[in-house]
């Protein structure tokens, strides 16, 4: 029986984030830098996506809620033994790694831009470290990307679900008998 665990808002603003979160990488990336503009655009709207999205993290839909998809250490290192032996359960909203991995993309997001931010204002404007730590967040978001996606392409072969077409359509699968959290 299929359930509807992504809400309209909660998929807006994540495909929202990708696009934002790409935009900003590629022109960012992309000499000699005539795409500042939408570099600039992509990371306002990136930060507003993520604190939008905390903020229904915290008021909105059941499967929205931090509560519901962010457990703790022991939670997560079970989880991630059960998967290395190939016996972890199916969650219908994040799995446990899945839960603390939107917390690590959302924390470079915002991290991203509020020092994106910070660089272009008169106050540090040209400081180096600055500039260098935005460049160290950009590598670091492209690696969590990387995982990200490993880990949608793992968990969705594992569990034999397309879990793409479910961040589009918001509905997966509820087959009886099966262990679903």
């Amino acid at each position: 029986m299929p359930i509807r665990v992504w809400d309209a808002l909660v998929r807006v603003l994540h495909w929202t984030l990708a696009a934002a979160v790409a935009t900003a990488w590629i022109s960012g990336h992309w000499p000699p830098h005539d795409f500042d503009t939408w570099h600039h655009i992509a990371g306002y709207v990136a930060g507003a996506a993520v604190v939008l999205r905390l903020v229904w993290g915290f008021t909105g839909t059941r499967y929205a809620r931090l509560a519901q998809f962010v457990h703790g250490p022991r939670a997560v290192l079970a989880y991630a033994r059960a998967m290395r032996a190939g016996r972890e359960p199916r969650h219908v909203g994040h799995n446990p790694l899945g839960g603390w991995m939107v917390l690590a993309l959302w924390a470079t997001a915002a991290s991203l831009s509020l020092t994106g931010w910070l660089y272009t204002t008169d106050w540090l404007w040209g400081y180096e470290w600055l500039w260098n730590l935005h460049a160290w967040l950009a590598w670091g978001i492209l690696a969590l990307v990387i995982g990200h996606l490993g880990g949608v392409v793992v968990t969705s072969w594992r569990h034999r679900e397309n879990l793409v077409a479910a961040m589009f359509s918001g509905v997966k699968r509820s087959p009886d008998g099966d262990d679903i959290r």
